[in-house]
């Protein structure tokens, strides 16, 4: 297979936050019309502030969501968003992991939202251990605003699980702002990297939380139009691994539709895809620009 081939054939996701005005049988529809294979479906809500959708157990709106993936032949790569906090009884998420396998996901988000490592650690191991009854890996998402703040920190943590089903998720906004540097990404090992999200952003690192959050949640940049070292990145990760392309930008989403948005972000992550499998081919290796049009 050529590297075209593999750029156009690998499995890119329309993530829920890119799109969150939506429920989530129109997100596949809009994933769908959009040219994506795949979505990524947010079950639980990320903060109280969200639209809570009834996407756990037999509701309606789950067999809605199962119907409209049917129909078009969008598949799910992950759920979210799986919190472990101080109070968290990870029992309690198995109805949503029958859920997600329920819909076809393989992977499932979670937060590392507790300052007992201890405690963290076997909670993260349980998780895992649940997750895999059902054929779902267990991604750690590190955020420098949760107490796993590094994609080494998170690593650490997939060291003391040790499961087959552990992995480690990057989210280039997050790696960033952490600190991490994509030379990072060869130490560790490859069967962590079970998927990776994409977005861009500003060099600059916002200074305070508030800020940190609000780019993070809502106003992100598509893939090639920022700064972060996007080509370092998915040089340094398993190249079959799907993508899921995360991209909240709600002052766009004002006056663009949701379906325009993804086609957008979906392109230009493909033109990124090709240029790095160009620059491949080349030798010496060459450098890509930080901005496709």
């Amino acid at each position: 297979m050529s590297d075209i081939d593999v750029a156009m054939s690998r499995p890119i996701a329309l993530a829920a936050l890119t799109v969150l005005e939506l429920s989530p049988p129109n997100q596949v529809t809009c994933a769908s019309e959009a040219g994506y294979t795949h979505v990524g479906l947010r079950l639980l809500p990320a903060t109280a502030e969200e639209v809570q959708h009834p996407m756990v157990g037999n509701t309606p709106m789950v067999l809605q969501t199962a119907e409209r993936l049917a129909s078009t032949g969008v598949r799910v790569v992950d759920i979210e968003i799986f919190r472990l906090q101080p109070t968290t009884r990870v029992e309690d998420y198995r109805p949503a992991l029958q859920t997600g396998a329920r819909l076809g996901a393989s992977e499932a988000l979670i937060a590392g939202n507790d300052a007992d490592r201890s405690r963290l650690v076997d909670n993260f191991a349980r998780f895992c251990e649940i997750a895999g009854e059902y054929g779902i890996g267990g991604n750690l998402e590190p955020m420098p605003w949760t107490e796993v703040r590094t994609f080494a920190d998170a690593c650490r943590i997939a060291e003391a699980v040790a499961l087959d089903n552990v992995g480690v998720l990057i989210d280039p906004i997050h790696f960033d702002r952490g600190g991490s540097v994509a030379e990072e990404i060869a130490t560790v090992p490859s069967t962590w990297l079970r998927y990776l999200q994409l977005c861009d952003a500003p060099a600059e690192r916002p200074c305070d939380v508030a800020t940190l959050l609000h780019q993070a949640r809502a106003e992100r940049l598509m893939p090639g139009d920022g700064a972060l070292d996007l080509t370092g990145i998915l040089r340094a990760v398993p190249r079959h691994i799907p993508i899921s392309i995360e991209v909240p930008m709600q002052e766009l989403a004002r006056t663009v539709p949701a379906v325009e948005r993804a086609k957008r972000m979906l392109a230009k992550s493909r033109a990124l895809l090709h240029s790095l499998n160009d620059c491949r081919r080349q030798a010496p290796p060459c450098a890509l620009s930080k901005t496709l049009t």
